[in-house]
């Protein structure tokens, strides 16, 4: 069985303190089926995650963060990401033309 790091597509340190990972078989999922205008745009999520604009944390779920990248002016990549035992793992990604509702959680 391969472990999931060998099997990592993206692997980004956040600001906020704890790596996220997303294996191929499930960006693959998120291009194909959840929303496939992600395609071939993997480069954004990962500048969301590296460097992003703001990450609010999700009012419904306190484990889900969405970091914030701008794609132009009134769009934005947004990385939903859930943090478990330490660590985070990329949920979905989409392009939006708004930041949800949320509580700051970074810039502070």
């Amino acid at each position: 069985m391969t472990e999931p790091e060998a099997d990592s597509f993206i692997d980004v340190a956040t600001p906020i303190g704890f790596a996220v990972r997303c294996s191929h078989a499930w960006w693959d999922h998120i291009v194909s089926i959840k929303h496939p205008v992600m395609r071939q745009r993997e480069d954004l999520v990962v500048a969301a995650l590296r460097h992003p604009v703001q990450v609010r944390r999700s009012r419904r779920d306190s484990a889900v963060y969405l970091f914030y990248a701008v794609e132009r002016e009134g769009r934005w990549t947004c990385a939903v990401v859930r943090r478990e035992n330490g660590s985070g793992f990329l949920i979905t990604a989409y392009p939006t033309d708004a930041i949800k509702e949320g509580d700051p959680v970074w810039p502070v």
